[in-house]
């Protein structure tokens, strides 16, 4: 056997590498396409997130008269983006389905290399770099070549030390998904605790239209035709707000403006039926909107902002809104000022509102720590790979 593996570029790899022809025999299972047949279709996710079934559809709707069978446990690629990781082993549900030429089937040596250990490797930024060298092309039309890719190395230590990295890998990738399921659970809990707590305070409550307790307010900006202006944008779902790249006068145009001011209750008009609600924060100071964005302002000592956002992300004030937005679906669905002014919103105790506003700032705070903890265990996985396959795990 070959010590050495010969990489595309011509260089000599780690000598306990072998080219990926030695474990890999290309698999051309040809099959003729019947119009009256149903066949399964397969496609690669990017980022070595898996083989998944794209669909089921009569040979009469293929483009093709002739595709590819694969078997589970085949190694699968996809020549266009293998070089963004879209490879992976074939599941035990798709056995037995169908791919086209732009997918390469291989038969995996298992003699030789452990096919979950090859999956694990495959699937590291190291080998995805691999395959952007040995792809060729123009922007559009990048494939990798069949015989760059068999020459790419593979790290093949003996069965026993492949068995070992295997478990230590899976081991550690159990651990993490444990450990995201527990900051899921942790998230909904802390949900519901804000859920029932609402739920109290708004018992006895009373309610107040919105234009009594967060009147509209519109600070007009005159806009220069040289200046810049940076324009603020809300995400739908609850999820805040973010920002806009610059334009200038110019670009803005005719464009109505507005300055949006921290602390604002602001309402995206089009999406706020989905829940495009947001309150300005201090790093939003200085930022504009158009006269979509309607910004509210609570009357001091009656309401605060983010308790108010908390109500029209409630089922019953996604309802309000959606019910003062009519309209067909996404940009036909308009939120009336009128309407919103005239929606009935809860008034607890005013020093209530801030106990639970304290409340929502250490949840998200909580759950702010948990996202940095989430993503650096993320980073530890292909860290660990890296390792494992340099031989030193």
């Amino acid at each position: 056997m070959i010590s050495t593996a010969r990489v595309g570029n011509g260089t000599s790899a780690h000598p306990n590498t072998m080219p990926l022809r030695v474990v890999l025999k290309r698999s051309l299972d040809a099959v003729s396409i019947e119009p009256t047949e149903t066949y399964r279709q397969i496609t690669v996710r990017l980022h070595h997130r898996g083989v998944v079934l794209r669909g089921s559809q009569p040979g009469s709707q293929i483009g093709s008269t002739r595709q590819y069978r694969a078997r589970a446990g085949q190694l699968i690629l996809s020549r266009i983006d293998a070089r963004n990781g879209a490879i992976g082993l074939v599941p035990s549900d798709l056995d037995g389905a169908i791919v086209t030429n732009d997918f390469w089937l291989f038969d995996i040596d298992a003699s030789t290399i452990i096919p979950a250990y090859l999956d694990h490797y495959v699937g590291t930024p190291t080998f995805t770099d691999l395959c952007k060298r040995a792809s060729e092309g123009t922007t559009n039309r990048v494939r990798l070549q069949p015989e760059q890719f068999l020459d790419l190395p593979v790290p093949l230590p003996p069965l026993a030390e492949q068995r070992r990295i295997v478990a230590r890998i899976e081991g550690l990738a159990a651990k993490i998904e444990e450990a995201r399921g527990l900051r899921h659970t942790i998230q909904a809990d802390s949900q519901a605790v804000l859920r029932t707590v609402f739920r109290d305070l708004i018992e006895s409550a009373q309610w107040q239209p919105l234009g009594d307790v967060a009147p509209l307010v519109r600070r007009p900006i005159e806009i220069m035709p040289f200046a810049q202006y940076d324009e603020l944008g809300i995400r739908s779902f609850g999820k805040g707000t973010f920002h806009k790249p610059p334009l200038t006068g110019v670009e803005l145009g005719s464009k109505r403006v507005y300055r949006i001011e921290p602390g604002d209750l602001v309402f995206n008009n089009v999406f706020a039926w989905e829940g495009a609600v947001a309150v300005a924060q201090r790093r939003d100071e200085g930022r504009i909107g158009s006269h979509r964005f309607i910004t509210c302002v609570p009357q001091a000592g009656l309401a605060t902002a983010q308790f108010l956002r908390f109500h029209f992300l409630t089922s019953h004030g996604l309802e309000q809104l959606g019910g003062a937005s009519p309209g067909g679906a996404g940009r036909n669905r308009t939120l009336g000022l009128t309407a919103l002014s005239m929606l009935k919103v809860p008034v607890p105790e005013f020093h209530d509102q801030i106990v639970f506003d304290r409340l929502q700032e250490k949840i998200a705070q909580i759950g702010a720590m948990h996202v940095q903890v989430q993503a650096e265990m993320d980073a530890l996985l292909p860290a660990v790979l890296d390792r494992a396959f340099r031989g030193e795990l």
